[in-house]
């Protein structure tokens, strides 16, 4: 008897390597250039935070090949990029804030490279602790537990703490944490568990209406309930944004897992009305709206909780241009929360329309390689798991820019990577981490047996 072991290499390794010092250089250039035209200098450090970065990539470059072996070699890339970019941005901000002295605006570059830090690290350790996604399949009820107690975390009296209107913030020992940023994961384990073992209920045709086939009455319950958690965020949070995420990756995970557009009727139908009602008992949703429909109302434009915001980030937008106005050229620290919030706009106006659709480019290629890993990956819940992931950075994407553009209301969500915020950075590196592990799976070859007899 012989034995052969088959193990096909994993393709592509130098092209990871390679964009990754590609995505390492976006973040650096950005950084680099802000100095040179503020300052008509080199920044002193500059050598040694390439070599610094650099080592990062190859360490990442190794880990990667050592726990996800046929991972997407694309994905962690994208991911490194954003987060550069997103960096640079803000310590452009820095400069400016630093100059006009704005208490509001706190220098936070250096705590938000430590949080960039603190992802990468928490989406080793997700790689290294989870070697199988279908595991997260037995903590389906779990992830729902887990995901309540996240959402009333900052109901809690003197744990929570309410901003511009919204109650999504919890203070541990001087420190804000927004639970919510997590439950994005934790409700995206629950929907894939649940679905997948409810998918062929939620199937059957029930009574046909207007040419469109309902469900039963008795499977509406799952979604009803999901609702009523989304309202009562929305309610109870004054939070638009968020509910409007957790509801909409319900809505798409369980047309992906049925293929039935009915389900997709039946939230527009549950959730919009909702809102309508939201904008009329509630005073921060009511100004979210004003100020989209009447943004430039001159009263409306000097009001507090007006839109004044709104109308200074499409401005600077506008000044921008086609090419922008350069690295630290514009005046992006004009705009309110331009390090949040707008960080979308504060690069449009200093990039241009054509580095804000590079960026944009950049999030597609990330979302388009979530759906691939959701394709190839051969068991449902895998399926169901990637495509959820890949759905919610799109539709935040979506929101967040639809937003500042007034296609739709602002909503106070951040954009992935980008944007100024320890939460928000580790749970979307948590989210790149599982895409990665789901993407290994989905890449690996097919089984191929170890073991052949030989006839000596």
């Amino acid at each position: 008897m012989a034995t052969v072991t088959i193990s096909p290499p994993r393709s592509r390794p130098i092209v990871e390597f390679f964009l990754l010092i590609l995505a390492i250089a976006a973040g650096l250039g950005g950084y680099v250039l802000t100095t040179i035209n503020r300052t008509d200098a080199l920044p002193s450090n500059v050598g040694i935070h390439a070599l610094i970065l650099i080592i990062i990539a190859v360490v990442a470059d190794l880990g990667i090949r050592k726990l996800a072996p046929y991972a997407d070699p694309v994905i962690l890339p994208m991911a490194v990029a954003l987060s550069g970019i997103g960096l640079a941005m803000i310590y452009r901000l820095d400069l400016s804030y630093a100059i006009l002295q704005q208490p509001e605006n706190p220098v936070v570059g250096v705590k938000q490279l430590v949080m960039v830090g603190a992802g990468i690290i928490s989406a080793a350790i997700v790689l290294i602790v989870i070697r199988d996604h279908r595991i997260l399949r037995r903590y389906t009820f779990t992830a729902m537990v887990v995901s309540l107690f996240l959402l009333i975390l900052p109901f809690i009296p003197g744990l929570g703490v309410e901003r511009y209107g919204a109650r999504i913030w919890i203070s541990i020992f001087g420190a804000s944490l927004q639970p919510a940023e997590f439950v994005k994961v934790t409700l995206a384990v629950f929907f894939a568990g649940y679905l997948v073992s409810n998918r062929d209920n939620l199937a059957i045709g029930g009574p046909k209406i207007l040419g469109i086939r309902l469900p039963r009455p008795r499977d509406l319950g799952p979604i009803l309930v999901v609702w009523a958690v989304a309202i009562a965020v929305l309610v109870l949070q004054s939070d638009l944004g968020t509910s409007l995420l957790y509801f909409g990756l319900f809505v798409a995970m369980i047309y992906i897992a049925t293929n039935r557009v009915s389900w997709l009727l039946i939230g527009a139908i549950t959730f919009v009305p909702a809102a309508v009602i939201a904008t009329k008992l509630f005073t921060h949703v009511n100004q979210r709206i004003n100020g989209w429909l009447h943004a430039f109302d001159n009263d409306l434009y000097y009001k507090v909780g007006g839109s004044g915001q709104l109308v200074d980030g499409q401005f600077g937008m506008a000044s921008g241009g086609l090419f922008g106005t350069g690295w630290g050229l514009g005046y992006p620290q004009l705009v309110f929360a331009a390090n949040s919030d707008f960080i979308l706009a504060s690069l449009a106006e200093e990039l241009g329309l054509t580095g804000l659709f590079a960026i944009l480019l950049m999030y597609l290629v990330l979302i388009e390689r979530g759906l691939r890993a959701a394709i190839g990956v051969r068991d449902g819940f895998g399926k169901l798991l990637a495509a959820g992931i890949s759905f919610s950075l799109a539709l935040q994407l979506f929101v967040v820019l639809g937003g500042i553009t007034r296609i739709i209301p602002l909503t106070g969500l951040t954009a992935p990577f980008l944007a100024q915020g320890g939460s928000s950075m580790i749970s979307s590196w948590i989210l790149i981490a599982l895409l990665i592990r789901i993407s290994d799976a989905a890449r690996r070859p097919p089984s191929i047996p170890s073991q052949r007899a030989v006839s000596a």
